[in-house]
């Protein structure tokens, strides 16, 4: 009843549908693995956001290596809550445009803090809007940041991907991402690899700079494509099991409409 699968055309047909349902299968995995890996990463800010802040060298240190502690890899570490004393060096603000709180398009600022061994780090003091009636990329008018030693707790963040150019507007350093390479680059001293989200301060920050909330990934977008990928796996190979089975049935099983047979001619 089924040896027409064996025919080159159905072969051909069976081949196809393996090889697409296998590659819809590899796709789902693709996308689970990183459903479970941004699933970790809103875990560990989960997790950390309480820990107790250990002491930024045991985390970053002033070569730019990392550990908890010792070496280890960058992800490690990310959202990791430090603890640090330096001076601010406002001289070397940078603002950081295009960035989102609460709907609204504004600057995070970032400024180097100068530590004792002579590198600095740099610290994410918060959100602060636009300049009224020059649009959202309006240089804003930065608070005042504290001068002399301050105690700074709060969260390590990786370099941003897509660096981009660094620029000097109105005494001030510019730029789309925090992309500590290319900021330090900019800088007369040596920077650790990576900058830290600011918690609290003492003395306190001021009260014009906004709290940057922690950026959660989406990772049910990603279980959603899993569900999606390997549902379409599996009815390409239903669909080709079904074609198979209504070949089998034949013609009139089907339903398919006969050819009519033609008349003979009567003859007189």
């Amino acid at each position: 009843m089924y040896r027409f699968l064996l025919t080159p055309r159905w072969l051909g047909f069976l081949a196809l549908a393996l090889v697409a349902a296998t590659v819809m299968v590899l796709l789902g995995n693709w996308q689970h693995g990183r459903y479970e890996l941004r699933k970790a990463v809103n875990h560990r800010i989960d997790v950390t956001g309480t820990m107790t802040p250990v002491p930024l060298d045991t985390i970053i240190t002033a070569g730019g290596t990392t550990g908890t502690p010792g070496p280890g890899p960058w992800s490690a570490v990310e959202w990791t809550r430090v603890t640090t004393t330096g001076e601010y060096d406002p001289a070397n603000v940078v603002l950081v445009r295009g960035r989102t709180v609460d709907n609204k398009v504004g600057f995070e600022i970032v400024t180097p803090l100068r530590l004792s061994d002579g590198s600095a780090v740099l610290v994410d003091l918060g959100w602060v809007p636009a300049a009224p009636g020059g649009g959202a990329y309006a240089q804003p008018t930065v608070p005042p940041i504290p001068t002399g030693q301050v105690t700074v707790t709060g969260a390590v963040k990786l370099s941003e991907s897509r660096g981009t150019a660094v620029d000097r507007a109105e005494g001030k350093l510019e730029t789309r991402r925090i992309a500590v390479p290319e900021i330090a680059a900019e800088l007369p001293y040596p920077v650790r690899g990576a900058f830290v989200q600011l918690d609290t301060q003492a003395p306190a920050a001021d009260a014009g700079f906004k709290a940057v909330p922690p950026n959660y990934e989406n990772d049910w977008l990603n279980l959603g494509y899993t569900v999606q990928w390997w549902l379409f796996g599996a009815m390409t190979l239903f669909a080709f099991g079904w074609a198979a089975r209504r070949e089998a049935r034949g013609p009139r099983e089907r339903g398919d409409r006969a050819t009519p047979e033609p008349e003979l001619a009567s003859t007189a």
